[in-house]
This record gives structure tokens, C-alpha cells and sequence, in this order.
């Protein structure tokens, strides 16, 4: 009996486009979303980590974080061009001169083709924030704004995302003028010390004993 031998070719997945424009379902087919950047709890919080308890509770939790994980793919791809997809795509565009009607609106436009939008199942979660210079956060156009960017603007840009109801919120500031460069510097890693000291009950006053803080004053 003559024995076959078959090559077997591996399906090519969809690469995103540029600007993107491809539901992340269709980047990750087999419904697995890859895990984002992870901060290890460190000094009182490192027992949530070998705690077995605890390490149950996580496997009964992965499918919602798995949803929570496809949210978040829509962020790092309109990111990544300002750092994958729509953060990055939205990077890429950003300049002086432009419409922040227009900023919201390429933004959202984008993010309702990534994810998929499907109701109250999918969607974006709120409307997108881009607040400028002494506004702290949650300012948005109204229709007709004519509101420009503009170079020595300090603009927080925030946007989320939700599956089933599980938001996921990407903020991040943008400043053309390289004076601002040190406070864009400081805001991930004052993220990062949060979520590393962060938990249940956690004393807040923790944060200010971090060497971080001073670092950047």
C-alpha cells in the first residue's frame, strides 16, 4: 500500500489594515484575544498571587476576561499608530490645525468597525473625551464645534470600548511642543504604580510614599 504524504497549509490570517478597518474578530478567528501588558503585585499584594484561591477565582473569571481582552484589542489597534491599530491610528493623524469634531469622529467611525458594533452585545462605551489644556477630562464637541488643536495644546484623548457590558477606557495625553514631554513621561509610569500597589482595601496613601512621584515634580 502506497503511503501519501500531505502538507498542511496554514489558513493566512487577515492582516489590519492602515487606516484600520477590520473587526478584530476577524484578526483573532479562534475567539482567543492575546493578554496586554501585566504588572506583578508587589510587597503586601504579592500573596494574590500564589494564593490558590485566588488563582481559581481568575480560571472561573476567563471568559469574561476574554471579553474584556477583545475590547481592548479595538484600543491597542486604533492605538498603535499612536501606538497599534485605533491609539495608533489615531496618533498618526493627530496635528495642529485640526477639527476636534473631526478628531472624534475619525475616531469613533473606526472604532465601530473593529469592534463589531452590535447594540447593547458591542459598541463604543461613551462618548469620546478629548479635553484640552486646564479641562481635566470628560469634555467632548458638540456638533458644529469649531474647536481646533492646536501645537502647544495639552489634549487627554479618551475613548472606551465595551463586550457585553465590559468596558475597557484607554486614556492618553498628547502635546506637539517637546516642553511636555517630561509629564507624558511620568503618567505611565505613575499608571503602572497604581496598578502594582492597587487592591481591595489598599491605603492610597501608599501611592505617595513612592519614589516615582518625586521623581517627575
Amino acid at each position: 500500500m502506497k503511503s501519501s504524504s500531505y502538507s498542511l497549509k496554514k489558513k493566512e490570517l487577515p492582516e489590519q489594515t492602515d487606516p484600520p478597518s477590520i473587526p478584530v474578530t476577524d484578526v483573532f478567528p479562534s475567539g482567543e484575544f492575546p493578554e496586554g501588558e501585566i504588572q506583578q503585585y508587589k510587597d503586601d499584594n504579592l500573596w494574590r498571587t500564589t494564593s490558590e484561591e485566588k488563582r481559581e477565582l481568575e480560571r472561573l473569571e476567563k471568559p469574561m476576561y476574554n471579553s474584556v481582552r477583545r475590547a481592548a484589542e479595538v484600543h491597542r489597534q486604533v492605538a498603535i499608530r499612536f501606538n497599534i491599530y485605533v491609539r495608533k491610528y489615531i496618533k498618526s493623524i493627530l496635528k495642529p490645525g485640526m477639527l476636534m469634531t473631526d478628531l472624534c469622529e475619525t475616531l469613533e467611525n473606526t472604532v465601530h468597525k473593529l469592534i463589531s458594533e452590535n447594540g447593547l452585545q458591542a459598541g463604543i462605551a461613551f462618548p469620546t473625551g478629548c479635553s484640552l489644556n486646564w479641562v481635566a477630562a470628560h469634555w467632548t464637541p458638540n456638533s458644529g464645534d469649531k474647536t481646533v488643536l492646536q501645537y502647544d495644546d495639552v489634549m487627554k484623548l479618551d475613548f472606551g470600548t465595551h463586550i457585553d457590558g465590559c468596558i475597557v477606557d484607554c486614556a492618553f495625553t498628547v502635546a506637539f511642543n517637546p516642553m511636555f514631554d517630561p509629564q507624558l513621561e511620568a503618567s505611565p509610569e505613575a499608571t503602572n504604580t497604581g496598578i502594582k500597589c492597587g487592591s481591595f482595601f489598599f491605603m492610597f496613601a501608599a501611592l505617595m510614599d513612592e519614589k516615582m512621584t518625586a521623581t517627575f515634580e
